[in-house]
């Protein structure tokens, strides 16, 4: 029997019901409290290597590879010297394209602005096998703070 008339409208009304039901049963429970930014942070923090700012320069001058995770106007504002920009949400798409970056034991050190971005981006790459990636714990603003060196764009002169 094809539905028609009153028949067909509670047929629809019941399809949207059902679809739904569907959708809210692969949401998380109510009980069940949403992790925040922070969380996530704070796990990928217990699961990767954070290197402290005075050891740092050492831990750079180690690496194969020091990438800036922030965003390209962050790094056109200021970075430190060596640094090559990979915005964190284009991380894993550069590696992946870039064969010199697709080596297990690269020697990586990463930063963002204050470490969040720096430390998922670690456990990131740790999860796409890297085995020798670190963090600088407290990212540029703390390096900058400590009057380490930092690039700085050159405006051009005019005139």
């Amino acid at each position: 029997m094809v539905p028609t008339g009153n028949h067909l409208a509670q047929a629809r009304c019941q399809a949207r019901q059902l679809n739904a039901a569907l959708f809210f049963h692969h949401l998380p429970a109510k009980d069940t409290p949403m992790k925040t930014a922070l969380d996530m942070v704070a796990q990928a923090k217990a699961r990767i290597q954070e290197v402290a700012l005075p050891e740092a320069e050492a831990a750079i001058a180690q690496a194969q590879v020091l990438i800036d995770v922030r965003e390209p106007d962050e790094f056109r504002q200021g970075h430190l010297p060596g640094a090559v920009n990979m915005p964190r949400g284009l991380l894993e798409f550069q590696l992946s394209s870039n064969p010199a970056c697709q080596v297990p034991d690269l020697q990586v050190v990463l930063y963002c602005k204050t470490s969040g971005r720096a430390a998922l981006a670690a456990l990131a790459m740790q999860e796409m096998g890297y085995t020798r990636v670190r963090s600088i714990a407290g990212g540029f603003d703390a390096w900058a703070a400590a009057g380490k060196p930092v690039v700085q764009p050159q405006l051009p002169q005019f005139g």
